[in-house]
């Protein structure tokens, strides 16, 4: 199951309220100006400021 494409358009970065990109897999959205990764589990987008993961740690797991 994918996650549904009407709600990733309206979800934003709950930091800086700008747009979220999908990752490939579906395995978390990311923030291009914040530069973090927010994740996705069990297909729930998890939109936590302290859940965030950086951009270049993510890329590197």
């Amino acid at each position: 199951m994918t996650l549904n494409k009407e709600l990733i358009d309206i979800l934003v970065c709950p930091k800086c309220k700008g747009e979220l990109e999908l990752l490939n897999g579906e395995s978390g959205l990311k923030c291009e100006s914040c530069k973090v990764v927010y994740p996705v589990k069990d297909e729930i987008p998890i939109m936590l400021v302290d859940e965030a993961v950086p951009a270049d740690q993510w890329e590197n797991k």
